[in-house]
């Protein structure tokens, strides 16, 4: 009689999610996720009682840290009244979380549109400058995300969006805007050539068929590729003279990640329509806002308003969403992103001077990325733009090993992403950053 192998409780949590569950973007067989039980501030825990601190605040998403009670509370205390109204119905907890939002948004954005995630508020953004302006085309950037669904996925300039092409949505339209790391002609013309780029492109485009511009308040999974300074202020010009719109992603950037409530805060413009998930409830429960002017939001005073959704201003998590906005506040977090962002930095540049496979560091307040490469000089990465799997052989083992120290990041091609929570410490990102180190010694080891 062969007797059956006997699998520990993680082992059998895996293999159940293994054999019934689809995960995104990655190959279903061969992985070997993390079992988490529980997690507590900037750590996870696993069911073997490995802890892990948490670099990359899940997917850039748990700003609060995770297992806080208040949201529990919060939540628990709006079921005891209420789960579920319809979007036609109103209550307390609804007003009140519009209200707070019009408070921390600049200029008129005082219209909340309540939805479920980061897609869906981007879905709503593009469905809502299409009505608005009675025009269709939306441009946007290569190297950015923008989400997975059909419209979302579209309009980002990710190549997620390549294996599905043929069934991408029409009229959009997207530009390239370099990076001043791989930029070879000085800062002041690389502001110049971007402006005269996307110029160029509107007249190519038409100003009266395009709608709005879609960008990020601060780049994030592409490698948080930051904007030429003042070229945000151009863009909100352009938009302001050609009658376009102007929508800002922040469903990674919001809500403190970068040092301000917004990400397009740190470049002194003011958007026509905010869109944002994320951080706004840090992933307790999903939700998401698209926050609109008053300008936009006056055309359907007496006019229908042609955007739903069966879930939108969803009780429970307009609840969880108050309740972390008042965190933010209480625990002074977006404070606290900014002072930690600061010691970053400078144990970044001690780091650079250990490991020569350091490219070049971009942050913004906790959204920061190493660019690994093979040689300074030549700034060979160490995996391309969308590397292929052989391209992605080094990176992967410093993957691996970031893990099997203890580590929970976001490593995608030559980019180790670090963006922990908002609360995290100073002891807390010397522990991080003492595990990243360790990896990048296989790094190292492949430079020239």
């Amino acid at each position: 009689m062969i007797e059956e192998e006997v699998l520990s409780e993680t082992q059998e949590i895996i293999e159940d999610n293994m054999n019934y569950t689809l995960f995104s973007w990655s190959k279903q067989k061969g992985i070997s996720p993390i079992a988490v039980k529980y997690g507590e501030g900037v750590y996870l825990y696993d069911y073997d009682d490995k802890r892990y601190i948490d670099f990359s605040s899940g997917l850039m998403n748990v700003n609060i840290g995770h297992g806080n009670q208040r949201i529990t509370q919060a939540v628990v205390q709006q079921m005891q009244q209420i789960s579920y109204v319809t979007p036609s119905c109103v209550t307390k907890v609804r007003g009140d979380l519009g209200k707070k939002l019009a408070e921390i948004c600049p200029g008129d954005l005082n219209k909340a549109f309540f939805t479920l995630c980061g897609a869906t508020s981007i879905e709503n953004a593009i469905k809502l400058a299409r009505l608005y302006t009675g025009k269709h085309k939306i441009l946007s950037r290569y190297q950015s995300y923008h989400g997975s669904s059909n419209g979302a996925m579209t309009a980002s300039g990710d190549p997620r969006k390549l294996p599905v092409d043929s069934q991408q949505s029409p009229n959009f339209v997207h530009f390239d805007l370099p990076y001043l790391y791989r930029w070879e002609y000085g800062e002041e013309n690389l502001l110049k050539e971007a402006v005269a780029s996307l110029e160029r492109m509107i007249a190519y485009e038409a100003p009266g068929n395009i709608a709005a511009i879609l960008l990020e308040g601060e780049s994030g999974s592409s490698g948080c590729l930051q904007y030429p300074k003042g070229y945000l202020k151009a863009v909100r010009k352009i938009c302001d003279d050609n009658g376009i719109l102007l929508i800002m992603d922040e469903v990674m950037s919001g809500f403190g990640r970068t040092g301000k409530w917004f990400g397009f805060e740190n470049h002194g413009i003011v958007p026509d329509m905010i869109a944002m998930a994320k951080g706004l409830t840090c992933g307790y429960i999903p939700f998401g806002c698209l926050m609109v002017s008053d300008r936009i939001a006056a055309k359907y005073d007496d006019a229908m308003l042609a955007l739903g959704l069966t879930y939108s201003a969803h009780p429970v998590a307009c609840a969880a969403a108050l309740e972390t906005i008042q965190v933010y506040e209480d625990e002074k977090l977006i404070e606290n992103a900014v002072y930690m962002g600061e010691y970053l930095n400078g144990q970044i540049e001690l780091l650079k001077k250990k490991h020569k496979s350091i490219g070049d560091w971009r942050n913004t307040g906790l959204l920061g990325c190493l660019e690994i490469v093979k040689n300074r000089e030549t700034k060979e990465p160490m995996a391309p733009f969308n590397a292929k799997p052989a391209e992605s052989l080094v990176m992967n083992k410093v993957a691996a090993k970031i893990k099997e120290l203890g580590m929970y990041t976001f490593v995608r091609w030559g980019y180790v992403f670090i963006a922990p929570p908002l609360c995290v410490t100073k002891d807390q990102i010397d522990e991080g950053l003492a595990i990243i180190s360790e990896a990048l010694l296989i790094a190292d080891e492949h430079t020239y």
